[in-house]
């Protein structure tokens, strides 16, 4: 893969916008700051936060065990997502890969940034039917998205698979990883030595619990994260959310504490469900959720709602009809729920 190859030409040619915090950084208090035109007073806010969240980055580093370098921070995943296309997808010309059922954003993403969506379906079971997406490749596809583990599914998508796409594709394979720290298998964060062509995706909002600051996590070559630095919003982490996300970081292992009960409360719920009559079959689930078949998807989700329990109806996607998505809650929340679900069982 040659990277310069896949960049927008447009994107190669201009130039960044410089911040005031681009021209000049320094932590020292002693400095009279007056280049940003903020407001003098002091506010805990009245100045810009660091452009490049450096203090942030600097503690996922050391979590995620990957150079601060290999790391870009986006306003949720789909700020990073966005920024993807918009640095390598020439709109009307180039293409990406998806593979249904999966996270909607990509092909929503793909459409705002006028590009041509190339749909290959997931097999039954739901894993990727590698040859198929080998030969839908077209000298402009440039991105393949792969959501590991895959929502709505809850799967961890095969190994092999993956390497094999990434083996034989010249463009960028973008894992979206919203789900990792739920699941068996390690991150592909530690593959990306080996693959110049991967991207990954992870985010705050699911096993770190903070959905509301809305901070985004990817990792990639040092090339590609100069990219995408190149063209994203001067300031897209705001002060307020890089201080909450750095304190996230810092209390790491409490969160995966509640990783753990979450995955205990999965296998309680998955065995729970098998007797409930109305749910025909349960998902394995590598995820903080459990996809179920039902046998009848809009009744049953309704006759939840009106218990006041709310759950995702994904009947309308690929391989998932009349099947329901339940997140899993604390133990209270799940108790609440099976006490329900029994109620309904006639």
């Amino acid at each position: 893969m040659i990277l310069n190859n896949l960049i927008r030409k447009n994107v190669k040619n201009m130039s960044a916008y410089s911040s005031a915090r681009d021209e000049f950084n320094a932590d020292a208090e002693d400095y009279l700051f007056l280049d940003a035109n903020e407001n003098p007073f002091n506010t805990d806010y009245n100045r810009y936060p660091d452009p490049y969240q450096h203090e942030l980055k600097a503690a996922i580093s050391d979590i995620k065990q990957i150079p601060k370098e290999n790391i870009l921070l986006g306003n949720g995943s789909d700020e990073v997502l966005d920024l993807i296309f918009r640095a390598f997808c020439e709109p009307k010309e180039d293409e990406i890969i998806t593979m249904p059922p999966t996270y909607g954003m990509y092909e929503v993403l793909a459409n705002l940034n006028d590009i041509k969506t190339v749909i290959v379906p997931l097999k039954r079971g739901f894993q990727i039917d590698v040859n198929s997406v080998l030969s839908s490749i077209t000298e402009n596809t440039k991105l393949i998205f792969i959501c590991s583990p895959n929502n709505p599914s809850g799967n961890l998508l095969q190994i092999n698979d993956i390497k094999t796409i990434l083996d034989d594709f010249d463009g960028l394979v973008v894992i979206d990883e919203a789900y990792i720290d739920f699941a068996s298998n390690s991150s592909f964060i530690s593959e990306l030595n080996d693959y110049p062509n991967l991207i990954i995706t992870q985010t705050f909002s699911k096993a770190l619990a903070h959905a509301g600051i809305r901070v985004g996590m990817c990792f990639a070559s040092e090339r590609i994260i100069s990219v995408l630095n190149k063209i994203k919003p001067p300031y897209n982490i705001n002060q307020l959310s890089q201080k909450k996300a750095l304190e996230v970081v810092q209390n790491f292992e409490n969160y995966l504490f509640q990783v753990e009960i979450i995955k205990s409360e999965r296998e309680l719920l998955s065995e729970a469900f098998k007797t409930i009559s109305w749910i025909e079959h349960i998902y394995p689930s590598e995820s903080n959720f459990l996809l179920c078949k039902v046998d009848n998807a809009n009744y049953r989700y309704n006759q939840l709602l009106d218990q006041k329990i709310v759950v995702r109806n994904r009947t309308n996607q690929h391989l998932c009809e009349n099947s329901l998505r339940f997140t899993v809650g604390t133990p209270e929340q799940n108790q609440s729920l099976l006490k329900v679900l029994k109620q309904l069982n006639t």
